[in-house]
């Protein structure tokens, strides 16, 4: 009984800590578009306190498995709002370096609070994914695969907040198009994070498990190994086509086309060099070691 009230504490908690977050997103669209059409944009926060019942429901540990309603429903109020400000935005910043006009200029420095506010909840934003993560039921998975998905959300997360630093560049900051591909890219990573899938691997335990059972029971052995492998190059695929890869080309367009050199787009640009190979070796060790388990 009381795992049960604390299943269902947790899972209020995580959801109430995206609620605000997302609140404010959208509060801040309401102000800076003043258009209160924009608080629609609240539906899908709204919208996770029916998923919450549905989920405690039907659900034997409190969470699914291989993807996160709560997270998807948070991020459908969060990434278009962080689209809206970040165009509007760069509409202000246009019209600072056009105008010459007195008030034009006052209209902008208007503006400076909800740049700042901006600022703060996009790098808080990857927190509260952390942390709701963290608070909800853990589901299927166990602590260590937690761990593992609550690191790897942290360093996606920093990858993905340098894409949205880049459209601030001056080079850039007024690039329409620049703006527009760099939120797109920004709104497509971001998606992995309901994708359970994509973030959790075996646990040095669990992978001794595996083989254990494998070799217990030989007619299961070839679905096992071909199982286990199936899930992990299915993740690296996705790594490599929501983020490395498409981030490896944007900021290659950026230091080749704009101009945008200096010593962080060098670094990333390694680091996405070298994550994209190391993953696509890793697909290829994969599934040599799937083939090799079925030839045996």
């Amino acid at each position: 009984m009381a795992f049960k009230y604390w299943k269902i504490l947790s899972a209020i908690s995580s959801r109430f800590i995206l609620t605000v977050h997302g609140f404010l997103l959208v509060w801040q669209v309401v102000v800076v578009k003043k258009n209160t059409h924009y608080w629609m944009l609240l539906i899908g926060l709204l919208l996770l306190y029916l998923e919450i019942v549905v989920t405690l429901t039907v659900t034997r540990k409190g969470e699914w498995k291989w993807f996160s309603p709560m997270v998807f429903l948070y991020l459908t109020s969060a990434i278009p709002s962080v689209f809206f400000l970040e165009l509007h935005f760069l509409e202000i910043r246009a019209l600072m370096v056009n105008s010459t006009n007195t008030e034009d200029v006052i209209q902008v420095l208007h503006f400076v609070p909800s740049f700042q506010w901006l600022d703060a909840l996009e790098q808080v934003m990857i927190l509260v994914l952390v942390i709701g993560r963290w608070l909800m039921p853990k589901g299927e998975i166990s602590r260590d695969q937690l761990s593992e998905l609550l690191l790897t959300y942290i360093g996606l997360g920093a990858d993905i907040l340098d894409i949205l630093l880049l459209i601030k560049d001056p080079s850039v900051d007024t690039n329409w198009n620049v703006a527009v591909v760099a939120l797109c890219l920004f709104s497509w990573a971001t998606l992995q994070f309901p994708l359970v899938l994509t973030q959790t691997g075996s646990s040095p335990t669990q992978g001794a498990q595996n083989e254990y059972e494998t070799q217990s029971a030989p007619g299961m052995k070839e679905r096992c190994a071909s199982s286990c492998c199936t899930n992990e190059i299915w993740s690296l695929l996705i790594a490599v086509g929501m983020q490395d890869g498409p981030f490896l080309i944007f900021r290659l367009y950026l230091a080749i086309k704009e101009r945008m050199l200096n010593e962080m787009m060098i670094f990333y640009i390694c680091k996405n060099i070298l994550t994209v190979s190391l993953e696509i070796y890793r697909i290829i060790a994969v599934h040599c070691v799937d083939s090799k388990h079925r030839n045996n």
